[in-house]
């Protein structure tokens, strides 16, 4: 049983085939890969791209899908997660979890008595990346050695970028206060990234950068702080900063976006911004991502 938890669990040939089969689903929605197939959405934190493609997408390729309130069938107080997990398997091939401790996440996909999908965590947001690689391709061919930079926090979106800058090979500049790379210690310490560079300085970073992208200052469940949006004030995305791209560079951000913050509005309404083919494509990758996951279940 395989589960879609981290960018970094996967091969790049298991990346591919998804991203492939998201391309055949795109350009025919008609396919019913998932007849009689169902899954299971769990939040516990808010939602609403990674809610709608989800549902929309599972319902459009013939499968059935029912989003189940953590406090309404007491998950985790009830009864505990893994028992839990054990009842929702007896009616549903597949279960998405979005929630706040990614720790567990990987527990209950240890178990392997459904496959699990992580719909965002505090430590990743695989399917969100995995999506953006698609847009990326879409409009610029492979990116096999494509330069993106990241202006902005360090935060879950960019975990999962560092991973797939390793397996797909592309040059990732990351442009941030050197204060929030404290989480990169931590997370990647004794792994050498080949593709991943830090820049504190805009001009360098942002040299020959194909596309440009950032996210909120502050994520979802984090304290507000005054002096975080202070110190990320100047890696705002603004048309002066897009200049500095490539001519063609395009502009990405996985919503939602705090306008005229770490965003201009002029850059995200722009005609470099791609943020709404960006958030379309998400239902098609995470359509072949349980495609995938239920073709890997043994019966």
């Amino acid at each position: 049983m395989k589960h879609f938890i981290d960018i970094g669990d996967f091969s790049y040939l298991d990346l591919r085939k998804i991203l492939k089969q998201a391309t055949k689903i795109k350009n025919n929605k008609n396919i019913l890969l998932l007849k009689n197939k169902s899954l299971g959405l769990i939040f516990e934190k808010e939602s609403t791209r990674t809610r709608l493609s989800f549902s929309i997408g599972m319902q459009n390729l013939g499968g059935k899908v029912i989003q189940l309130e953590p406090t309404q069938i007491g998950y985790g107080t009830r009864e505990s997660e893994v028992d839990i997990l054990k009842t929702l398997s007896q009616y549903l091939d597949i279960l998405m979890i979005r929630n706040d401790n990614h720790n567990q996440l990987k527990s209950l996909a240890s178990k392997n008595i459904l496959p699990i999908i992580n719909g965002l965590s505090n430590f990743s947001h695989p399917c969100q990346i995995l999506s953006d690689i698609f847009t990326i391709e879409e409009k610029m061919g492979s990116i096999h050695k494509k330069n993106i930079a990241w202006l902005g926090d360090y935060n879950n979106v960019l975990v999962s970028l560092i991973q797939a800058a390793e397996i797909f090979k592309f040059k990732l500049n990351i442009l941030t206060h050197k204060s929030l790379t404290k989480k990169h210690v931590k997370y990647f310490k004794n792994k050498k990234l080949k593709y991943t560079n830090f820049f504190y300085d805009i001009n360098k970073g942002m040299e020959k950068a194909d596309c440009v992208m950032t996210d909120v200052w502050v994520s979802m469940g984090e304290k507000k702080s005054k002096l975080k949006k202070r110190i990320l004030s100047k890696f705002q995305v603004n048309k002066q900063v897009m200049k500095m791209a490539k001519k063609n560079a395009i502009f990405m951000h996985c919503l939602p976006a705090h306008r005229n913050q770490e965003v201009t509005n002029e850059v995200i309404d722009g005609v470099q911004s791609v943020v709404w083919q960006q958030a379309q494509n998400r239902m098609y990758v995470q359509q072949s991502i349980i495609n995938y996951l239920l073709k890997n279940v043994k019966k």
